[in-house]
């Protein structure tokens, strides 16, 4: 029974570690999150059931987690303290995708740490707007327009980053 336990919460441990990044920014903590949220829910009497639900629970922990974590710490961890590890030989092969994943990231840590949490929950971890309603203890309208929100701010952030694309020469083929 335990092993089953175990291998349950593992199929969900490097998307609850994203998850706890994108609320403390910081790598350490995060697994510090995720280490305290593991051993919270492997030691419950009684988890949901179903899956949906399994993993809401899940995420409500480490949420809660983090919650403790930021009144125990007085502040809100709001701005990373190291830039995103990047390949520096990727960087020189202008690749797009890795561009624009990096212009997503630096406006991420940008935002405050509201407006990622929501855009973690729905847009990188997946969850339906009830799912994240659930892990939030919030109703699912709220959840909208707090994504709608998030995401707005998201692409301001993105609009305003220091990121500018070069202008094409004049009779060049795009």
């Amino acid at each position: 029974m335990a092993k089953r336990r175990e291998a349950r919460v593992e199929g969900y441990l490097s998307r609850l570690y994203g998850y706890a990044l994108s609320l403390g920014n910081d790598r350490d903590t995060a697994r510090d999150l995720v280490q305290e949220a593991v051993l919270k829910a492997l030691a419950a009497t009684r988890t949901p059931t179903d899956e949906p639900a399994y993993r809401a629970w899940l995420f409500r922990i480490l949420r809660n987690a983090f919650l403790d974590y930021a009144r125990r710490s007085g502040r809100e961890v709001a701005t990373p303290e190291s830039e995103p590890e990047v390949d520096s030989n990727a960087i020189w092969r202008c690749d797009d995708k890795l561009i624009s994943e990096l212009t997503v990231r630096s406006a991420m840590a940008r935002l405050k740490p509201h407006h990622r949490e929501i855009i973690a929950l729905v847009d990188i971890v997946g969850f339906t707007y009830m799912e994240a309603a659930a892990v939030l203890d919030v109703p699912n309208g709220t959840v909208m327009s707090r994504i709608s929100r998030a995401r707005l701010a998201l692409m301001g952030e993105i609009a305003d980053g220091i990121l500018r694309p070069l202008p094409r020469a004049a009779g060049r083929n795009a």
